[in-house]
């Protein structure tokens, strides 16, 4: 009988850590994304990376810094598969555009953001961060002549609203 209680009351001890640890997490990333202006979008972004469970607020930029690289990458994959295809002028300058800020995005900001959170350096992840959603917007504006033509807009708001979470979730860092 008496190990029967101590398993309980081990048992207890154990679940009661558990879900205290997780209440923690769960209120860092609520409490982190309330200082963004995205609030939804951080929040579902975290909560689908199972490293989020142990991050930091360090660790949660980072979780959103590989969220905007792998929306950019599936963007410019969208963009080459139209290019393919494309018939109109027009349209086909705008996506060449949008290939190089893109590239711009993948082989530079994001890979610098990422480094200045690692090397605790979150001025430049800030910057980066920037420059990564103003690539994605510059993009989006290269549509402008007809801007309900534009075959990209939710890839490109995704990574230009990612990257305004990235850029106040590295703000919380200086």
């Amino acid at each position: 009988m008496t190990k029967i209680i101590s398993l309980f009351i081990l048992e207890a001890v154990f679940c009661f850590t558990f879900f205290t640890v997780s209440y923690s997490d769960i209120n860092l990333i609520q409490t982190t994304c309330k200082k963004t202006p995205f609030y939804d979008l951080c929040v579902l972004t975290l909560k689908s990376d199972p490293r989020s469970s142990t991050a930091d607020v360090s660790g949660l930029a980072r979780i959103v810094a590989d969220s905007v690289k792998a929306k950019a990458i599936a963007t410019l994959n969208q963009i080459s598969a139209l290019l393919n295809s494309v018939k109109d002028p027009t349209l086909e300058k705008a996506l060449e555009g949008c290939i190089v800020s893109y590239n711009t995005i993948i082989q530079a900001d994001i890979p610098v953001a990422i480094d200045a959170i690692e090397k605790n350096n979150p001025k430049f992840a800030v910057q980066s961060a920037t420059d990564a959603g103003n690539e994605a917007q510059a993009c989006e504006n290269s549509f402008a002549e007809k801007p309900s033509n534009s075959p990209i807009f939710s890839g490109n708001k995704a990574v230009h609203d990612l990257s305004v979470v990235l850029q106040s979730i590295a703000s919380l860092l200086l």
